[in-house]
């Protein structure tokens, strides 16, 4: 049973996914993506689905400090609606407060250079996010 944890933003998602067992994230991929031209990446998305034989999607939801929703979290939840619709299979929306912040920190503390940083930083976050969700399972 493996899960896949997405990091959406406006140009890049971060793709992660789980261990057979559930219990450790790995990052694999960023998906360039283009929200003006409704280009988000599902193809794609669902190529890896089929190629990990992924059983649930987790989606990263980025709640405002006090825990409410601004327009960044609409835009992921309505992704994660639509998702559902096209791959037909379970989404979950799952707070990624301070995701970004938190692999940043683990890539500043790896000592990655401030360009690795910005190339890598989607698909750590949603290392980040997928870990988080899986702790929290157990």
């Amino acid at each position: 049973m493996r899960i896949m944890g997405l990091d959406v933003g406006t140009k890049t998602i971060g793709v992660a996914i789980s261990d057979e067992m559930g219990w450790t994230a790995q990052g694999i991929e960023t998906i360039k993506i283009n929200e003006e031209r409704n280009q988000f990446g599902f193809e794609r998305i669902e190529e890896l689905v089929k190629g990990y034989n992924v059983d649930s999607i987790v989606v990263g939801l980025p709640k405002n400090m006090n825990g409410t929703i601004g327009p960044r979290g609409e835009a992921c939840q309505q992704f994660a609606e639509r998702l559902q619709e096209v791959l037909n299979m379970e989404v979950v929306l799952w707070d990624e407060r301070l995701s970004t912040m938190a692999a940043e920190r683990l890539l500043i503390s790896a000592d990655v250079s401030r360009k690795k940083r910005k190339q890598v930083i989607d698909k750590m976050a949603a290392v980040v996010i997928l870990q988080s969700y899986l702790d929290s399972k157990q």
